[in-house]
């Protein structure tokens, strides 16, 4: 046994003892079956969807799980990916594309295989246009088409920036403005700018649009520089985002580090969905250790209440959930679809292996045994067809028909 082990359960067997508790319970964990890595860095991004993760911390759950977690706010999202590619990091918040990459050796990634257990919210993230924009009257991706032509036929083209190639904002902007007839690969430049300075490029001009988690839409429109054109669940409802990764590595190595880790982040999840504690949630994510920003421009938006900047207010009932509607449940279906957009957007160039890929990061598997654990109900399948907002709907069971029926591509 380490030095590191026999110190963590020499001090949580003391600890138990003190508190009155049979000698070795340890928060909710015998000692002799605890995790094996009791401590755990974790990786997040400047993005209210990393509060599950920050809210386990705060909440003292990753403790009562037997985990000694240190949070550690990242730069980008290739920091996020190298470090837990390193190991620096043994757990992450993390756009759901990068496992992919990561997995594949994809968009500069390093083949270092890894895994999806757990989601850590839907919907909540959006699409920004400037002002500019808006004092033309443009707000669909076809209304944006004709202008995108004119500034690429003059060399200048119309600018959209997302946080990661493969990532969430970056199939979401794709998406979108493939539904309006434009190629994001051929009609306009595709840039990839960090959340947290989203907000900063926009106000200098740097791009016509971009597309990133709150409280990054909401400080644009605090700001009086964009509006927001579409939410991304308004693109799909109930859509899939971040989730909680580790390598397939470090959980083979530590199937039980990852389930603890796992537990306490539902419990917050949980917590977090109960409305009355989001101006809680807003006021500790917002601190300059985690998003940096104040309670008002991220609550109003956690409680579903969208001001669009362009005269439009309304109550969203899909606004980001953390628990509710199965949003922790990592449908194998949802590997499937990205996998048929990096087709799509020639991120590979010949069918990829839909079912080995999946199979291996998508891991509902070990979400089932910790939410069986735990009393959470799960979903019967693993598979869901999915209709987005122009129509087309998903079937998972024939992905390479679905990617080649769009009639904007990037294919060879």
């Amino acid at each position: 046994m380490d030095g590191t082990r026999r110190e963590f359960i020499r001090a949580t067997s003391t600890a138990a003892l003190l508190a009155g508790v049979p000698g070795g319970w340890a928060g909710g964990v015998y000692a002799a079956d605890g995790p094996e890595a009791p401590k755990v860095r974790i990786g997040i991004i400047a993005l209210t969807d990393c509060a599950s993760i920050v809210m386990a911390h705060e909440l003292g759950l990753f403790k009562k799980h037997g985990i000694e977690a240190t949070i550690s706010k990242e730069a980008s999202w290739a920091v996020i990916r190298d470090r837990l590619t390193l190991g620096e990091n043994q757990a992450t918040h993390m756009l759901l594309g990068i496992p992919y990459a990561a997995t594949m050796g994809l968009q500069g990634s390093p083949v270092k295989p890894m895994i999806i257990p757990l989601y850590l919210n839907r919907n909540g993230q959006a699409i920004t246009l400037t002002r500019a924009l808006l004092e033309k009257g443009v707000k669909t991706p076809q209304q944006v088409k004709p202008l995108a032509l004119e500034a690429k036929a003059k060399g200048a083209p119309m600018t959209f920036a997302m946080t990661y190639p493969p990532g969430t904002h970056a199939m979401w902007t794709r998406y979108w403005l493939g539904s309006g007839g434009i190629n994001p690969d051929r009609d306009v430049s595709l840039i990839t700018i960090p959340p947290a300075q989203m907000v900063a490029n926009m106000k200098v001009g740097k791009m016509d649009g971009y597309c990133v988690g709150e409280p990054w839409g909401a400080r644009a429109i605090a700001d009086g520089i964009g509006f927001t054109a579409i939410t991304t669940q308004q693109i799909w409802r109930d859509h899939p985002e971040k989730v909680l990764a580790f390598t397939e590595e470090f959980a083979q190595k530590n199937p039980k580090t990852v389930k603890a880790v796992m537990r306490a982040v539902l419990e917050a999840s949980q917590w977090n969905d109960k409305l009355k504690n989001r101006p809680r949630m807003a006021e500790v994510v917002g601190q300059p250790q985690y998003v940096n920003a104040g309670k008002e421009i991220i609550l109003g938006r956690m409680l579903g209440d969208y001001d669009y900047g362009d005269g439009r207010k309304e109550k969203d009932k899909y606004y980001m959930t953390f628990f509710d509607r199965q949003t922790n449940f990592p449908l194998k279906s949802h590997g499937v679809w990205w996998l048929s957009q990096f087709r799509r957007w020639g991120m590979v160039k010949e069918p990829p292996d839909y079912k080995g890929l999946v199979d291996r990061v998508h891991r509902p598997d070990i979400y089932r045994e910790v939410a069986h654990e735990m009393g959470i109900e799960t979903p019967r399948e693993d598979m869901k067809k999915e209709t987005l907002f122009d129509g087309v709907t998903f079937d998972p069971a024939d992905p390479e028909k679905y990617a080649k029926s769009f009639a904007v591509d990037s294919m060879a």
